[in-house]
């Protein structure tokens, strides 16, 4: 399919082409400032799905709302009906298009525009009256707080709250995409009372809550302690937060604890599922030799030669196992046996090691055994 994308410049229009070039079904093709909309007839020939997404949000003259949004919006519209064909649209309009302002009234007449093509020449028409999307090349200082927050924060600039309270409605861009997609597959329409395609899912939050949402992220560098990034809002602003770091902020320190027999290095703190950690051994050397009561561990050997020695602490019972960097083996420790781990091998013996709770010296559950 041979695809067209108005605005593919812009923040959603670059997300939008990268997404797409990742199909070898897709031909985009596209349409930025630089061109005239004279242009756009001879743009659509063969393409059989248009992603309108130019449009203008802050002009120097008001005027602009007009020719960018309203006027664009309608030249697409007689160049589409010029081809006799019913080439489907879907347009990038914003929550604005309901409300009493210029912006507003360019996004809603361009509305109007497009469902009057989709009546007279049953062009298949996809509005979405998008929120505040956010997602990484979102333009800081622009119109999107997540970016400014996240552009600042991640470079120790300020930021400033004129009103932490305020409400926001958020969508991540990644999510609009892929909407976006299926749509453009074949997927069918889901609209709302206004005959407006759903976004989903929409997040809601206020500006002070998102601003300590990235303040943590930039803090948990120095904590190690991660924040909840695997779903939802939080995911997606993580992602968004990263992609706002400089190249010289790509790699941070951690601390590292050595002494004879080796290192010790912490990597990552959860707030409730334990922490990552690794740490080595010279040839011979023992590490551990403790128990505990209600702690357990997994250790993988990356690299070296290992022997696992445990005894039970009420029956004597011992066990060990032999393991070495070679094979992909988990080593468990169990509450009531004490344990220890010894370099087998001739060179430096790099555990990797996981613990189900962050270890907190006030109550360590951590008792001195030796086997």
């Amino acid at each position: 399919m041979k695809v067209l994308i108005t605005g593919a410049n812009g923040f959603v229009g670059k997300n939008l082409q990268l997404h797409l070039a990742e199909r070898s079904d897709v031909e985009v093709l596209c349409f930025t400032r630089a061109q005239d909309v004279s242009q756009l007839p001879a743009l659509l020939d063969g393409v059989g799905f248009v992603f309108h997404l130019a449009g203008v949000n802050r002009p120097q003259d008001p005027q602009e709302f007009v020719t960018g949004n309203q006027d664009l919006t309608q030249a697409l519209c007689r160049a589409i009906a010029g081809t006799g064909r019913r080439i489907p649209v879907l347009f990038a309009s914003s929550t604005q298009a309901g409300r009493d302002n210029p912006y507003g009234a360019s996004k809603r007449a361009a509305e109007v525009a497009l469902f009057a093509l989709r009546d007279s020449h049953a062009v298949p028409v996809h509005v979405f009256r998008l929120p505040n999307v956010f997602g990484k090349w979102c333009k800081p200082d622009y119109n999107s707080a997540v970016a400014t927050f996240c552009h600042n924060i991640a470079r120790g600039l300020p930021i400033r709250l004129d009103d932490p309270a305020a409400a926001l409605t958020l969508a991540y861009v990644d999510d609009v995409i892929s909407r976006f997609i299926q749509l453009m597959d074949g997927a069918d329409a889901s609209l709302d009372a206004d005959g407006c395609e759903l976004v989903a899912p929409q997040y809601s939050t206020t500006v002070g809550k998102l601003a300590a949402q990235i303040e943590a992220f930039r803090d948990s560098r120095a904590s190690l302690l991660t924040e909840r990034v695997g779903t939802g809002l939080v995911r997606a602003l993580y992602a968004t937060y990263v992609s706002y770091l400089p190249t010289q902020a790509f790699a941070y320190p951690v601390a590292q604890y050595g002494d004879a027999r080796g290192v010790f290095v912490e990597m990552l703190k959860t707030p409730d599922s334990g922490q990552f950690s690794y740490f080595t051994a010279h040839p011979g050397i023992t590490r551990g030799g403790h128990y505990h009561h209600s702690k357990t561990e997994k250790f993988l050997v990356i690299k070296g030669r290992a022997r696992f020695k445990f005894r039970h602490m009420q029956s004597g019972e011992r066990y060990q196992l032999l393991t070495s960097g070679e094979k992909a083996e988990i080593v468990e420790t169990v509450p009531g046996w004490t344990h220890d781990i010894t370099n087998i091998g001739d060179e430096e013996l790099v555990v990797m090691l996981w613990a189900n709770e962050i270890f907190d010296r006030a109550k360590p559950d951590t008792f001195a055994c030796p086997l």
